[in-house]
């Protein structure tokens, strides 16, 4: 029998009737013949509680002590899935992520997965049962202590679970319907995408969308794992991400541009009066290494000729920001730059599609619709099917509707119900 992994995320595991709800549609796979591995999330909004809890206990609690304090939400959901399961008559086992064989490195809170050994699962399966598995954590390689994989990873546990397992396809549930062109909560006329490149999607992903978590997609497109997103709060047909080599094959039916995305988590760095010399940007960025930064959008201008100086900016997560500042402030004197400036109040929109590539004229159209709603652009990014730009936090939502009406992406009828309130 072929191997369905599903994934449930916290909306659709929040209350006893949505673990039976859920237990039944894991039945209903199993009775269609496969053999079914589930990974669940924590119940609602179980995962913030249990960190609200611990910082009301200690400001810094230790990251061994809270990866295992927040791993006991997906050990709640894990074991009342089963017994709903066994409820319905069919035998269920439930494991860890260490039972599981999810081995990662030491990195509390932001682990990664460097193997899958699921023998235990695979025994499970041999013996008839339904293998519901925790996700969101693993156990380290190297100290054996409980790690968690960092906040959406329970997509990542699903994915890695079916690459290891030879699984048909893996299934990720949510409270929404699918992959859409944009936001709804921002456009309510966004689409539905049927199918999606794993390339368009890593993208999306990449840019802010948020109904898959970037590591998972990666993941996926690694091992060419079939994606399907679907509500499991309906049985509507989903989005299927499909993986680069057959989206080639289908590349005639595929629309010019997947959709709009948007990230308002970053924040832009300007590093102001650097000295144009060979190596000053290497030691900006080397320090920015060293102090974890997750470097996106890089500018750096034309050296003004009588000064010899330029001026560089970028763009980080917001959360790394204060300590960014603090690592380039302890080598201005060495570098010989001027001073720092740091904007908070900006975000990032996206416009996404394969078509980019053999479509001129993408470009002037995303500007021109952005100079129509009064958007001011402050950075440019590109890939080949990428454009991205930074503008101000207030005008986000506008550049993101402004850019999807210009691109034709509106649907004539509203298409997207988030059922159970979170779009995860």
């Amino acid at each position: 029998m072929s191997i369905v992994v599903q994934k449930y995320g916290g909306s659709s595991v929040a209350d006893a009737a949505g673990i039976k709800r859920v237990a039944q549609r894991i039945v209903n796979t199993r009775k269609a013949g496969h053999d079914v591995v589930v990974v669940v999330s924590a119940m609602g909004d179980t995962t913030d509680e249990l960190r609200d809890l611990a910082e009301q206990v200690s400001p810094l609690p230790p990251p061994r002590e809270l990866d295992m304090l927040l791993t006991a939400g997906e050990r709640m959901s894990m074991a009342l899935v089963a017994m709903a399961i066994a409820q319905l008559g069919h035998k269920a086992q439930s494991f860890t992520g260490s039972q599981a064989g999810v081995i990662t490195d030491s990195a509390h809170g932001r682990a990664k997965i460097i193997d899958i050994t699921p023998g235990r699962i695979e025994q499970a399966l041999a013996d008839g049962a339904i293998a519901i598995v925790a996700g969101f954590q693993g156990v380290s390689q190297d100290t054996k202590d409980v790690t968690t994989l960092g906040r959406g990873a329970s997509d990542t546990t699903a994915v890695a679970l079916a690459a290891a397992l030879g699984a048909e396809v893996c299934e990720i549930y949510s409270d929404v319907d699918g992959v859409f062109t944009a936001d709804p909560r921002i456009v309510p006329a966004a689409r539905k995408l049927e199918r999606i490149s794993a390339e368009e999607m890593l993208e999306m992903a990449a840019s802010g969308a948020k109904i898959l978590h970037l590591r998972c997609v990666e993941y996926a497109r690694r091992y060419q794992m079939p994606i399907h997103v679907r509500s499991s709060f309906s049985q509507k047909e989903g989005t299927w991400i499909i993986p680069d080599a057959q989206a080639g094959a289908q590349s005639m039916e595929q629309p010019i541009i997947a959709g709009v995305a948007h990230d308002r988590s970053q924040a832009k760095i300007t590093v102001v009066g650097v000295p144009d010399k060979v190596g000053e940007a290497a030691r900006i960025f080397e320090t920015l290494a060293a102090a974890g930064a997750n470097i996106d959008m890089v500018v750096q201008n034309v050296s003004a000729a009588a000064t010899a100086l330029t001026d560089i900016s970028f763009t980080l997560p917001r959360a790394d920001g204060q300590a960014a500042m603090a690592a380039l402030a302890r080598i201005q004197d060495t570098v010989g730059f001027d001073r720092l400036l740091f904007d908070d109040q900006v975000g990032k929109v996206s416009l996404v599609g394969a078509g980019m590539r053999s479509h001129p004229g993408i470009t002037a159209k995303f500007f021109s619709a952005l100079a129509n709603a009064g958007v001011n652009i402050g950075m440019i990014s590109t890939s080949e099917i990428r454009i991205s730009v930074i503008v101000d936090e207030v005008q986000v939502d506008e550049a993101v509707r402004a850019t999807h009406t210009a691109f034709d992406l509106d649907a004539t009828e509203v298409e997207a119900v988030v059922y159970g309130g979170t779009g995860r």
